[in-house]
């Protein structure tokens, strides 16, 4: 909920990938306060296009703000409508339901491809889910393309922290191996805005500052969602009722914090060998206190995407590009190893409008 991330690529949908300039364009307060009503109503959501209450608002706002990132973008790159192909539109997930068949995005990609005049790739989650996927983690394609162009001859892991955290394995020669791992910076963001009335942990100074209450960590990695085997996906409010309500704020961030580094590393119990190094990605990138943990408790480095010449910021906005263009030519973008799909499988809706000249 932080904003919107946008990214320049060319490519064939396959290895061939040329990373561009990146953009970022924050959420105001009030785009933010839209998007966490959105989310507390669509919790009573049963159907994926219903659209009660604070939800028609807050989709117009986001489809809206992507727009303007989008112009705003082209226009400091000096770039028109007509030079772009294809855009990639992920939206806003405000309910992921894999057991109930349910996942909503909010964001109009008919819309915004009429805004644009650019043909616009949305809704990539839905096909995977209908047919009995988790619809998450969908990156795992594109860190395979990443880690080919790298030529990485041994195993390595793809970590991204964002709301949720999730994983991917890579190995010359295997299928990927993806799941969920549990939350990312989900908990701590909510511990931050309700106590100290901030976005976020910046750096994570506040919990550097605290203890982790170590009983209290280890009676949450008791959920079984820890102890299942990949494929496998979370909501990111599937653990918004963990308590820390008795410790201190930075104790209590320091608790949270060690609970997402400790779940990450379980993850790695259910990779069919040890990766050499896990490359970090998203905003969890960026706190420090939680990369020291996480250096602590994996079983390999963790190093930042940037030391391969990657943005760990971009990865996601450039991934959502790449698979837009495998939805185009009808690639698949999620795997039995990566969902639990049965099949491989390509998805996405396509808005065809171009505008007129």
């Amino acid at each position: 909920m932080d904003g919107v991330d946008v990214a320049m690529i060319e490519t064939d949908g396959k290895e061939t990938i040329t990373l561009g300039r990146t953009g970022f364009f924050p959420y105001g307060e009030a785009d933010r306060a839209a998007l966490r009503r959105a989310v507390q109503e669509a919790a009573k959501l049963t159907g994926r296009e219903a659209r009660p209450g604070s939800l028609r608002q807050a989709e117009a706002m986001i489809t809206l703000r992507h727009a303007e990132a989008v112009e705003a973008f082209l226009a400091a790159e000096t770039l028109s409508p007509d030079s772009v192909d294809l855009v990639g539109f992920h939206g806003q997930t405000i309910v992921h339901q894999p057991e109930n068949r349910l996942t909503v995005q909010l964001g109009d990609g008919e819309a915004l491809s009429e805004r644009l005049g650019i043909p616009v790739v949305y809704d990539f989650r839905a096909d995977d889910v209908a047919q009995g996927g988790q619809g998450a983690p969908l990156v795992p394609i594109f860190h395979c393309a990443l880690a080919a162009m790298a030529a990485f001859a041994r195993p390595v892991a793809f970590i991204n922290i964002g709301g949720v955290a999730n994983l991917t394995y890579v190995a010359p020669g295997e299928d990927p191996v993806a799941c969920d791992t549990g939350p990312g910076n989900a908990l701590i963001d909510d511990l931050m805005r309700a106590r100290r009335g901030l976005p976020f942990d910046r750096d994570g100074a506040v919990a550097a500052r605290g203890n982790a209450d170590v009983a209290l960590v280890e009676t949450l990695l008791e959920h079984p969602f820890f102890s299942a085997p990949p494929p496998k996906s979370l909501d990111r409010n599937g653990f918004t009722g963990t308590s820390v309500a008795l410790l201190t704020t930075e104790d209590a961030a320091a608790t949270l914090t060690a609970f997402t580094a400790a779940s990450i590393a379980l993850a790695f119990a259910h990779l069919p060998h040890p990766p050499t190094r896990a490359i970090m990605c998203g905003g969890g990138a960026h706190n420090k206190t939680m990369m020291r943990e996480l250096s602590h408790r994996l079983p390999c480095p963790a190093v930042p995407a940037e030391a391969f010449g990657w943005s760990s910021d971009a990865i996601e906005a450039q991934a959502f590009a790449y698979l837009a263009v495998r939805c185009q030519r009808n690639l698949p973008i999620t795997f039995p190893m990566t969902t639990g799909v049965k099949t491989p499988s390509s998805g996405g809706r396509i808005s065809l409008r171009r505008r007129a000249v």
